[in-house]
């Protein structure tokens, strides 16, 4: 038996890579199964579930997210059945692969596109003549000789998790801190089998589809044919999630854009930085014009949900000029900002400024900087809050009305959630575990105590929001502002964008 398995971030994502090999398996596939499992399950749990299946071959697919838990599985593994094969993948083990205790222990790691190799290194270990060579380097394959894996979308699946699509591999930019600036050049599935796919999806009952293209409307001529197959399918429920060059939008892919309802398209748009000089700095090519440009457009005259991305922490970045990038993109009005602070990602560029800049990482995943030469630590720090905080409050979709009143009286967005930030970790100590109402209890106090706001303006924000989100009991904090007759319930109410924030959860790396 051959065992494809993985530690997904959460239950609600599937992984797309264990069905890719799954379905290239060929005459192997009678033989393998693939078990998923979450980061809440304890190890030896995995363990157990993987031994029952009595394997030969265990395949793991390991990434940023899982590798600490991944890595106590393999090692259990190897205590309780040192005869199991163990074979790696993934971008966690594809690189820097030395320095790691999980490659030590493993008896093979397959680096690289492994759709096609993996199956023959299955081959040749049950054959009994495995590979002579323990890192295995795969060729990227021709898209059109591969198999593609939708079919192995179960109805439970469909139904509750994460459909993840693809339609092209690679990214034609060379950004120092992302993975995908190592994968050229761009390639196309074949477009009309893809969308065959797609539509036995559909049939089947998805709705809702996150396609993990990096560049999705690079190629516009595919990117126009895949909005509009979706167009032409478009009922209630269905939401489509594509990364973007947010400096690219031509009057071609408008045209089909804006004949989506509200809700059905969401764009995740990296920005990552609005100066021109970090930009340099990470080989990040971008027209900071046609990106506000594109952006004024999709919030002002489609329904696309945009999700855009900043980076803190880039080799030349100030406090001051991060706060103003922040604060210009705010200005743009996507309806979520995520706040991701530099990982420095095996393999990535990004390590050849840690002399001049003074680069310090962690050496634990996320990898994430701890300071740097423009950044100390406290500044790091209070950074980290912000951007946890900011998707308590601004991303959630549980405060919508209410966070902007944090800034009601003008000024800098970003200073006024700065000061929210520092506040609320000075109240509860805390990034995480606090919960909804008593945040909600406290962004109240905070707006009518500390920013002065009359308490009947920020209690009728705040109740809209709860109602918005279809609560029905009243916060004991806002009984004596609120009366069920003076607030009724908020009309046009858009339960998606909460939706979208929780599929976009884990730890993926930055978009390009």
């Amino acid at each position: 038996m051959i065992v494809l398995a993985t530690l997904n971030a959460k239950y609600i994502h599937a992984s797309f890579g264990l069905r890719y090999l799954f379905a290239n398996l060929g005459s192997l596939r009678s033989a393998a199964c693939i078990l998923e499992f979450d980061l809440q399950q304890q190890p030896v749990d995995i363990v157990e579930a993987i031994l029952a299946r009595e394997p030969a071959i265990v395949a793991l697919g390991v990434y940023i997210w899982n590798v600490t838990g991944t890595t106590q599985v393999v090692s259990a593994l190897k205590q309780v059945r040192p005869g199991v094969t163990i074979i790696l993948g993934g971008p966690e083990v594809s690189y820097e692969a030395e320095q790691q205790e999980i490659v030590r222990m493993a008896d093979y790691v397959v680096t690289g596109e492994a759709d096609l190799e993996f199956a023959e290194v299955c081959r040749q270990i049950l054959e009994g003549d495995p590979p002579a060579r323990k890192m295995i380097v795969a060729e990227a394959p021709d898209l059109a000789k591969i198999a593609t894996p939708y079919e192995f979308y179960t109805d439970e699946d469909l139904a509750h998790r994460v459909i993840y699509v693809e339609a092209s591999r690679g990214c034609p930019f060379t950004c120092e801190f992302c993975l995908s600036s190592l994968e050229v050049p761009v390639r196309q599935f074949p477009l009309a089998a893809f969308l065959g796919e797609m539509d036995r999806l559909l049939e089947r009952g998805a709705r809702q589809f996150k396609f993990v293209d990096r560049t999705f409307n690079l190629n516009i001529a595919a990117s126009r044919a895949i909005l509009e197959f979706f167009l032409a399918r478009s009922r209630p429920g269905l939401f489509v999630h594509f990364e973007m060059i947010p400096d690219r939008l031509p009057e071609a892919l408008r045209e089909v854009i804006g004949k989506f309802p509200p809700g059905a398209l969401q764009f995740e748009v990296g920005v990552q930085t609005f100066n021109e000089a970090v930009a340099r700095n990470i080989s990040r090519r971008q027209d900071f014009a046609r990106l506000e440009d594109n952006f004024r457009y999709l919030r002002g005259q489609t329904g696309v949900h945009v999700h855009a991305d900043l980076i803190a922490g880039l080799p030349g970045e100030t406090w001051e000029s991060f706060a103003a990038g922040f604060d210009r993109l705010a200005g743009l009005g996507p309806q979520e900002i995520q706040v991701g602070i530099l990982k420095r990602l095996r393999g990535t560029p990004i390590a050849r400024h840690d002399g001049e800049w003074e680069m310090v990482y962690s050496a634990h995943p996320p990898y994430e900087l701890l300071r740097n030469k423009l950044l100390d630590f406290p500044a790091m720090q209070r950074l980290r809050r912000f951007s946890r905080y900011w998707d308590l409050t601004g991303n959630s979709g549980n405060f919508v009305e209410t966070t902007p009143l944090l800034w009601a009286g003008g000024g800098s967005p970003f200073a006024a959630f700065i000061r929210w930030s520092d506040w609320l970790h000075g109240r509860v100590g805390r990034r995480h575990g606090i919960a909804l109402a008593r945040l909600a209890e406290l962004l109240f106090e905070y707006l009518t105590v500390e920013s002065g706001l009359a308490p009947e303006t920020a209690a009728r924000s705040l109740w809209r929001d709860w109602r918005r989100a279809g609560r029905r009991e009243k916060p004991e904090f806002l009984a004596p502002y609120i009366t069920d007759s003076e607030i009724r319930p908020a009309a046009g109410a858009h339960p998606v964008a909460k939706r979208q924030a929780r599929h976009l959860g884990g730890a993926a790396a930055p978009s390009g």
